[in-house]
């Protein structure tokens, strides 16, 4: 490998796994290191969202995750005294190819993408450890240290996706302003003798917290996690802890209202929470992505996929920006399009978090004394499902549009009530070449997609001689505009006509050719 205008990724979980596959894919020079010589297992995280698996569908890899995942999941879920099932499959969601919460261990999700990147000839170097970096004018100097020696080599950029102690973060000077929880969660995995149903995930809702207890355990056939007040004893953040006593753990299971006995632990852990966002993600060619970037609660399942959204709007950025002399504009865009929706994750996981395990007063008499009142309610609000797939649009980043960046540009004015330049561009069916195929369908391939109108003049654009971009009518669509789509499906430019100046403009901008 030819290192001096390379990108070297520290870390390999979900994170570092997707920026690494999604830089290769767009032509970069890719090094994957990882300080523990072998994967953590059990992991943590156990959802993926819809947005990040549209992210991840033009690098192949979504059949193969969809196939380890339980995509009909159902919730039982009790509050109080009083128990209502939930199936979160087919959720009203027309825009989406992934219309379901999708449950599935990060284990899988790592084996998944670590394979995708073995089978394009990157394999992630385990063992070793960034102990440095040095910026020069030309590159980042940095040094790694293996089992056998201390080495050095040259890179155009480092990516840090190395957690909430980041090296990477460290070295950059970026702030890390937050503070930690008052509360912690214990995960374990185990055998329990109850009367629980194995087709659903069980959360209890009690006075003093939640309780859940998913059938995805990995060294037994469940996976609890409870939250409880944080211990006095320092732990490292968000990592893994020592083990909690089975007794502590059958204590916490009865104290949620779980009739379950525990006959068997092989694995148990204390995690200690804070909530923090990085004073910035950006400081000359270091990058920040995924939980060395910002640390969220467990509430909504954010952790792994903004760490994945993260990546996808990374990724190809610094692989153009590898073949390009100019690339300030493409480069800032990251800090100024993801730190401020890291601000609103972390707003919304927090609330969040409050009202599972707050242990003030008002928290607490929420979910011990009105949330057994609204149980009856809540077939009733499940059954509107337009305000369910409101609320999972959010949860999903559905809804996040990077409006005000630098490389969203909206040309002449666009009829109302379509996507504007910097929004998630939606799926629906449309006529290209003839056939009928959704839209994400279409583009689910690395590189930048020009969509013509149906009567744009296609001699105005001139040709596009660049292997990265790709050129498609769709006969659907009236008008005479054009719409160009980034590598991680938002929109960079819209028009009514088919504009060659702009197209140009934006393509010189982005594009390295």
């Amino acid at each position: 490998m030819s290192e001096q205008g390379g990108l070297l990724v520290a870390g390999a979980g979900p994170a570092g796994l997707a920026l690494a596959l999604q830089a290769h894919d767009h032509g970069a020079e890719v090094r994957v290191i990882e300080r523990r010589p072998a994967a953590f297992r059990p992991s943590r995280a156990l959802i993926l969202h819809a947005r990040t698996l549209e992210v991840l569908r033009p690098l192949g890899v979504t059949d193969a995750l969809l196939a380890r995942a339980d995509i009909a999941p159902a919730v039982d879920l009790r509050l109080g005294s009083r128990g209502v099932r939930l199936s979160l499959a087919d959720l009203a969601l027309p825009d989406t190819a992934f219309p379901h919460l999708t449950l599935i261990r990060q284990m899988d999700v790592e084996t998944v993408l670590a394979q995708a990147l073995a089978d394009r000839g990157v394999m992630v170097e385990r063992g070793t450890e960034l102990v440095g970096l040095r910026e020069g004018a030309a590159g980042v100097r940095a040094q790694l240290r293996s089992r056998s020696a201390v080495t050095e080599a040259q890179f155009g950029f480092v990516a840090g996706c190395d957690g909430p102690g980041s090296t990477v973060r460290a070295v950059s000077g970026a702030g890390w302003p937050g503070r930690p929880y008052p509360v912690e969660v214990v995960l374990a995995d185990a055998e329990l003798e109850a009367g629980l149903a194995s087709d659903a995930a069980h959360v209890l809702v009690g006075r003093a917290g939640l309780l859940f207890a998913f059938p995805l355990g990995e060294l037994a056939t469940w996976r609890l996690l409870a939250t409880r007040p944080a211990g006095d004893d320092p732990l490292p953040f968000g990592q893994p802890g020592p083990p909690v006593p089975v007794a502590e753990l059958q204590a916490l299971v009865e104290q949620a209202g779980l009739a379950a006995q525990i006959t068997h632990l092989p694995w148990s852990a204390r995690v200690r929470l804070q909530h923090r966002v990085a004073s910035r993600f950006r400081a000359g060619r270091l990058f920040l992505a995924g939980d060395a970037a910002h640390a969220y609660s467990p509430a909504t399942g954010q952790g792994m996929n903004a760490a994945i959204q993260d990546a996808a709007n990374l990724g190809w950025k610094l692989a153009f920006a590898a073949a390009r002399a100019d690339s300030a504009v493409l480069l800032n865009s990251y800090d100024r399009e993801r730190r401020p929706v890291a601000r609103q994750v972390l707003g919304m996981s927090h609330l969040a978090f409050w009202g599972e395990a707050g242990t003030g007063c008002v928290a607490s008499a929420l979910r011990g004394r009105v949330a057994p009142l609204a149980a009856p309610l809540v077939p009733t609000v499940m059954a509107r499902r337009h305000l369910v797939a409101a609320g999972i649009r959010l949860l999903s980043q559905l809804t996040v549009n990077y409006r005000g960046s630098s490389l969203s540009v909206a040309g002449t004015s666009r009829s109302r009530g379509g996507p504007r330049a910097g929004d998630r561009l939606p799926d629906r069916t449309v006529t290209a070449d003839g056939s009928s195929v959704r839209l994400h369908e279409l583009l689910a391939r690395p590189g930048v997609h020009v969509l013509l109108d149906r009567d744009a003049p296609t001699p105005a654009i001139g040709p596009i001689r660049c292997p990265l971009v790709r050129v498609r009518r769709l006969t659907t669509s009236p008008g005479r505009g054009l719409t160009v789509v980034r590598p991680d499906g938002y929109i960079g430019l819209r028009t009514d006509t088919a504009d060659a100046a702009r197209l140009d403009a934006w393509l010189k901008l982005v594009v390295p050719c």
